[in-house]
């Protein structure tokens, strides 16, 4: 009795709080710190509460049938202090973890404060690693879940596909008129047709301009250009060959599919590059997807930067998070003869730390060599007659196909049908 007296002593010493309106002064005031950032992190901060509210509640139920349990199997102590024990050791942990809860608000917080999000994902991370190599044993449950690509909210849409082609009509009308003498082809040009393009580089087979992009020191890059001595399917076949790549192009120093998606055929890639000494090589992922209109005649390839479970980053690469590529093809006459216009529209993060003006210079140098390598291993597997892949007969025998298969499905169900009905 003197110690069970004491021990409710002790546990009433510490400040307690009603389980309800714990909760409710502390997610409130979570609430209140993030009410700025909008509608949407106040529904999922709710929906935390009621999460962790109720798993709070099954524990201390579980917490007072034990202990009823234990009472009726020959405890010593009377029913009416039981209970009161029971409310008194409910209060204490309610209050604990609410503390512990607003104490992780608050460094939370005081993080989104200090770092950007760029290095507040790089720390969590980090942290979530060294977790799951010191729990690889209960966390395999959790790892299996987390280590799933999400093709429906990563996947690369028609809609995405029609508006590089839509920009490829407006640049190849641009050129037409630059051609008819109608209208100069300058940065104020574009600008009156509301584009912000400036031109930086005029060739007689390529033209390049770039623009800024809103809120960072970075430019986007375009380049228009055509070639007469190659096919339009060779040169979309070297793009997409990767192990053709890791030939011609000697900065290589992985290039791998990860992982692809049957249904849309697009496949996430891990490319890792050299960069100029001294600084450490770039490591780009990327989700990519072509789409080959036989219909309009047009040729469409699209690639931007994605995060996958399976490629971690690595401590001698540096990630390049923001990365983005499309480029279109427009045979002058078919797939399969000499000449075709092209688009190329791209952009990347490179992380350096130089100024403006040198990313801007390293940039644009870099896009012209790096189309001059790419038409010349087009040329070079032409004349030599190097096996590549055909991408496009590919994709058209996979959708032939998966009609086929969709035809015969549905003549099995109308004949499975016929024979109910005449059942």
């Amino acid at each position: 009795m003197l110690t069970a007296k004491r021990q409710a002593l002790m546990l009433n010493s510490a400040r307690s709080k009603p389980f309800s309106g714990l909760y409710s002064h502390c997610l409130q005031s979570a609430y209140s710190s993030s009410h700025g950032q909008g509608r949407r992190e106040a529904e999922l901060l709710a929906a935390w509460r009621r999460q962790v509210g109720s798993a709070l509640r099954w524990a201390l139920g579980l917490l007072r049938e034990g202990w009823s349990a234990a009472g009726a199997s020959g405890a010593m102590a009377p029913r009416g202090e039981r209970k009161k024990m029971v409310s008194i050791l409910a209060s204490q942990c309610s209050y604990v973890t609410g503390q512990r809860l607003r104490r992780a608000q608050q460094i939370g917080q005081l993080y989104n404060n200090l770092y950007s999000e760029r290095s507040r994902r790089s720390l969590f991370t980090n942290l979530w690693r060294k977790f799951q190599s010191r729990h690889s044993g209960s966390g395999k449950l959790v790892v299996a879940f987390a280590a799933v690509f999400m093709w429906d909210e990563e996947k690369i849409h028609d809609e995405e596909l029609q508006r590089c082609v839509n920009d490829f009509r407006d640049v190849d009308s641009l050129m037409e008129e630059k051609q008819l003498g109608r209208a100069p082809v300058s940065s104020e040009e574009h600008h009156r047709h509301g584009n912000v393009w400036e031109l930086v580089m005029d060739q007689c087979s390529f033209r390049l301009w770039r623009r800024p992009i809103p809120g960072t020191h970075l430019y986007q890059y375009r380049v228009y250009g055509t070639y007469t001595d190659v096919t339009p399917r060779q040169f979309f076949n070297v793009q997409l060959d990767t192990e053709y790549r890791k030939k011609w192009d000697e900065l290589v120093i992985k290039l791998e599919v990860v992982e692809r998606d049957e249904a849309s055929g697009s496949e996430v890639v891990h490319w890792v590059t050299h960069f100029p000494y001294p600084m450490y090589s770039r490591d780009y992922l990327y989700i990519r997807r072509y789409h080959v209109d036989q219909k309009n005649n047009t040729m469409v390839l699209l690639s931007r930067a994605v995060e996958h479970p399976h490629v971690p980053e690595h401590p001698n690469c540096v990630r390049v998070k923001s990365y983005e590529s499309q480029m279109v093809i427009k045979p002058h006459r078919s797939f399969d003869e000499n000449g075709f216009d092209y688009l190329l529209t791209y952009s990347d993060d490179p992380q350096t730390v130089f100024p403006r003006y040198c990313v801007s210079w390293m940039m644009s140098s870099g896009m012209p060599d790096f189309l001059d390598k790419l038409h010349a291993a087009a040329v070079r597997a032409k004349n030599m007659e190097i096996k590549i892949k055909d991408y496009i007969s590919v994709r058209s025998s996979e959708n032939m196909e998966t009609k086929q298969l969709q035809h015969s499905e549905s003549k099995d169900s109308s004949c499975n049908s016929q024979q109910m009905d005449y059942a």
